[in-house]
């Protein structure tokens, strides 16, 4: 996961609870015959499990923390690092449906209103990340016919789709400043824009947004910036 998330440091929980859980996922692992779940967090750079679940013979299960308000989890496999993991924003019932084989991209996910919000702005990102491998194709045909022309018209719109993918996603920001997406994808999806862009995010959250783990993360990766 290479976002700016996971280069700083940021307060999180504490691990779970195994009663009194606020937050529960769960779901089920088709051909998973044996192995362990891992519910997890980020925390200081690095995957922290919050609770986790031995898995004998069985493709369902379930997992639980205390959670305060809603941030981004991830089930996964293994506790290493380079493992495939399902992200999602963390609700009060999560349910999770997926393959062993694919367990990352048959992901079904039901969960809360920020869950579908986070999903409806992937969804609408693919058109804009379709473009621009078949423009990159193109490029690389381009380069090896020596058409230097052509590479640079080509670069001219891959530089436009890209501008035009960031400009959706501001707005997709601004027109959703009452939800935790907006401030997380400031921070997750397009953090290394120009710092203009994410003042403006900013400056629209309500209080609550601002005072939520992302819009916190959003405010001191901004002044990080102006310091420099």
């Amino acid at each position: 996961m290479k976002k700016y998330l996971l280069f700083i440091s940021i307060s999180l929980f504490s691990a779970c609870s195994q009663t009194n859980k606020k937050m529960i996922v769960n779901g089920s692992i088709k051909g998973l015959q044996k192995g362990t779940i891992y519910l997890q967090h980020i925390e200081e750079t690095k995957y922290v499990t919050l609770d986790s679940l031995i898995m004998n013979s069985t493709e369902n299960f379930e997992l639980g923390c205390n959670l305060e308000e809603v941030e981004m989890l991830f089930i996964s496999l293994s506790k290493d690092v380079n493992a495939d993991r399902i992200s999602f924003f963390g609700s009060k019932v999560t349910k999770i449906n997926t393959t062993l084989k694919r367990f990352k991209f048959d992901a079904e996910i039901e969960g809360g209103i920020q869950q579908e919000l986070l999903e409806s702005y992937y969804e609408n990102m693919v058109r804009f990340n379709n473009q621009k491998l078949e423009l990159i194709k193109n490029k690389i045909i381009a380069q090896k016919e020596s058409d230097q022309e052509l590479v640079k018209e080509i670069q001219i719109k891959i530089d436009n789709s890209l501008k035009r993918s960031y400009l959706y996603s501001f707005n997709f920001a601004i027109n959703n400043k009452n939800s935790e997406v907006a401030p997380y994808l400031a921070v997750a999806e397009v953090y290394d824009a120009n710092v203009k862009y994410l003042d403006t995010i900013n400056s629209v959250l309500p209080e609550n947004i601002a005072n939520s783990k992302y819009g916190i993360i959003l405010q001191d990766y901004i002044k990080k910036i102006k310091s420099r």
